[in-house]
C-alpha cells in the first residue's frame, strides 16, 4: 500500500515535532485511502504527554461533524515519540485495537512512518508499514 502526501504538509508536521522535542505533538490525518490531504493539530491532552499521547476530544468531536456536512474524511492521526523510534509502540498497539482501519503517522528524529493498525501478523500483532510517497 502508497499514501501520498505533498513536502509542505509532511514538513509542517516534521517541524511541529521539533518544536516540542520533550512532549508527543499529535493531530489529524484528513484525506482519502491513498493521499493524506490535510492536517488538523490537536491538543494533546495526555496526563503524560512526555511519552503519551491523546487527542483532545472536542477536536474528534468536530471532525464528525465536518465529515458529516461533507468535509475531508478523518483517514488517521500522526504523532512524535520524543525517545527517537519511529515506529509504534505497545501501547500504541493497544490503543489501536479501538480503530484497526486508521493510520497512523509516527514522527521521531525528524522522520516520519506511516502504519496502517490492520495487520495482526504485524509489528506488536497490529502494524504493517506503509510506504509514504511524498509529493
Amino acid at each position: 500500500m502508497v499514501v501520498r502526501i505533498s513536502r509542505s504538509l509532511l514538513d509542517w508536521i516534521l517541524a511541529e515535532a521539533a518544536a516540542m522535542p520533550a512532549r508527543e505533538v499529535c493531530g489529524l490525518l484528513l484525506g482519502t485511502s491513498d493521499a493524506i490531504l490535510d492536517v488538523r493539530p490537536a491538543h494533546n491532552v495526555a496526563a503524560y504527554a512526555e511519552d503519551r499521547f491523546e487527542i483532545d476530544p472536542q477536536l474528534l468531536f468536530d471532525q464528525a461533524r465536518a465529515e458529516r456536512a461533507g468535509g475531508m474524511m478523518r483517514i488517521g492521526h500522526y504523532h512524535s515519540h520524543p525517545n527517537g523510534r519511529d515506529e509504534p509502540s505497545r501501547t500504541d498497539a493497544a490503543a489501536a485495537e479501538a480503530e484497526p482501519d486508521q493510520l497512523w503517522m509516527i514522527v521521531a528524529a525528524g522522520e516520519a512512518s506511516l502504519w496502517r493498525a490492520d495487520a495482526p501478523a504485524g509489528l506488536h500483532g497490529r502494524f504493517a508499514r506503509v510506504t509514504l510517497e511524498v509529493d
